[in-house]
């Protein structure tokens, strides 16, 4: 009998060993594509008057494009806040991006509770959040910004130097990782996170002389009035007829490249730099030169991306890692491609509230389905954790979209958004405010300014070119939609004023104020 038992226990531990490995293959691995600033508008999955993006364009193929999905808060690091956390900025501690800004590495996050798991963890890219990663067995991250050529990159092992263009630099790592340095006994969980496309928009090599030739057509809005809103709109500093630089126009060299990698870039875009010198344009027709440099420019580095989104599919098809990886692709948040004479985001205006999302998860979700769900970056954390097997905990404020993906309609999903941002009065210049949306209207507060509030009519006026708020026909609307306002602001603990905020205990110097023409924006 004691012989019996002997063998029994023997088999019984040799089954034991095996379960974490077993465990692993059931649970899905989860690659999270994050760039920064990339507007829906730059996909083709959305809009293919820019430009093309095959390889992102796979995901919304074989896989569900969200065609309204919005964010919390539309400015970088507060948006990579919600994303860990699954909260509102009032609440994660990171409302805005000021030199103070520091998130709180103590609190719960997403990756922390994967970890926890027994997920194998890494985020590899832009990090922004000037505290180093949590809740991660590996990261390699951009310092702050980072530059778009020749990057160091900070490891726990300290900082690396590369050579080259930042977003093949990113994608090497990561494919580094996920080929040799991963634990293949876990799934893993990977956070590819880029820098492109944010401001100032430097292309690689290899794509400065794309569009050259081309057109690229305006937006009806790009010479925006603003007669038809209040103030906010009007006082901005984030215009392309008068608030780009020579920076951002690239009418001088690249503070970030090698004498070698200068010289090519430079020459790139002589001629055409020489003609506008020589033209002397003012007026409408500068502010076209502006628009057609700056979106050529951004495109350029959007199909960066896009080339670089290819060779990790094309890994994960060739490891035979696809079947059992669910992919997302998304952004911090939307990005003004010349609508309303704007460059930038931080409004609650559609462009910059909205951002694109496309999830491909094989066997699950049906390929080439889309979603008009209201869904928000608020939900990534619990999606991250709710794919993975994994409780939610009641203090996260958004929703899986678990069931989404899995083709399901929830009778309770929410039928409105907020929002609430923060940052003033630099950069941009763009005024304080909260506001929420349904599916046919929008009502936004500025709520530092005597009773500012618009009110736009989505059905008829989807550009959001005139208030409504002053309407009398309206008025039953605006007391509904203020009413619901205070409702999701009570939801969320938001009395528009607390924000709970971790100051960086070492926070940089200010810098000297800047000549000619560094570009300010974060």
């Amino acid at each position: 009998m004691s012989r019996l038992l002997y063998l029994l226990f023997v088999t019984f531990v040799a089954f034991c060993s095996i379960l974490p490995v077993a465990y692993a293959a059931d649970r899905p691995n989860i690659l999270f594509m994050f760039s920064d600033d990339h507007a829906y508008q730059a996909i083709s999955a959305y809009d293919a008057s820019r430009n093309k993006t095959p390889n992102i364009d796979r995901l919304a193929k074989e896989g569900m494009r969200f065609d309204r999905a919005f964010v919390t808060n539309s400015i970088c690091g507060p948006s990579r806040a919600v994303v860990q956390t699954g909260k509102y900025s009032h609440l994660n501690g990171f409302p805005d991006n000021s030199a103070r800004a520091y998130f709180n590495p103590a609190q719960q996050t997403a990756p922390k509770l994967l970890q926890a798991a027994g997920y194998n963890t890494a985020v590899v890219g832009k990090w922004h959040l000037v505290s180093d990663p949590v809740g991660f067995d590996d990261w390699n991250i951009l310092l702050g910004q980072g530059p778009y050529y020749n990057p160091q990159m900070k490891t726990p092992a300290g900082l690396v130097a590369h050579t080259g263009y930042t977003t093949d630099i990113i994608t090497d790592v990561a494919l580094d990782w996920l080929k040799s340095k991963r634990d293949k006994n876990k799934p893993f969980f990977l956070m590819y996170q880029h820098k492109a496309p944010h401001r100032n928009w430097e292309p690689p090599l290899r794509n400065v002389d794309k569009y050259k030739d081309v057109t690229i057509p305006e937006p009806a809005t790009l010479f925006d009035d603003y007669s038809g809103r209040e103030l906010p709109a009007r006082v901005q500093e984030m215009t392309v007829a008068n608030h780009m630089t020579p920076l951002d126009l690239k009418l001088v060299p690249m503070q970030d490249q090698n004498a070698e990698q200068r010289e090519k870039f430079t020459k790139a875009y002589e001629d055409e730099n020489k003609k506008f010198e020589e033209s002397k344009l003012e007026g409408k027709a500068k502010t076209q030169w502006h628009y057609q440099r700056f979106v050529k420019d951004y495109i350029r580095c959007v199909d960066a991306i896009d080339e670089n989104v290819g060779r990790m599919l094309d890994y994960l098809d060739e490891s035979g890692l696809a079947k059992n990886t669910i992919v997302i692709y998304t952004s911090d948040q939307g990005w003004y491609l010349g609508e309303h004479g704007w460059y930038d985001k931080r409004w609650m205006y559609e462009e910059s509230f909205r951002t694109p999302l496309l999830v491909r998860w094989p066997d699950h979700t049906k390929a080439g389905t889309v979603s008009d769900k209201m869904v928000m970056n608020l939900d990534f954390a619990e999606t991250f954790l709710d794919l993975a097997g994994i409780k939610v905990p009641e203090d996260m404020q958004g929703a899986s979209l678990k069931p989404i993906l899995e083709g399901q309609n929830p009778a309770d999903w929410r039928n409105s958004v907020y929002y609430h941002y923060y940052e003033f009065p630099q950069p941009h210049h763009v005024h304080p405010h909260l506001g929420v949306r349904t599916d046919r209207y929008k009502l936004i507060h500025f709520y530092t300014l005597d009773d500012t509030w618009e009110l736009f009519d989505l059905q008829k006026d989807p550009s959001e070119l005139k208030s409504l708020y002053k309407d009398p026909a309206y008025a039953p609307t605006v007391a509904e939609l203020k009413k619901e306002l205070k409702r999701l602001m009570e939801k969320y603990k938001d009395d528009g004023t607390t924000v709970v905020k971790y100051e960086n205990p070492n926070p940089p110097m200010p810098k000297a104020k800047a000549k000619g023409n560094k570009a300010k924006s974060t």
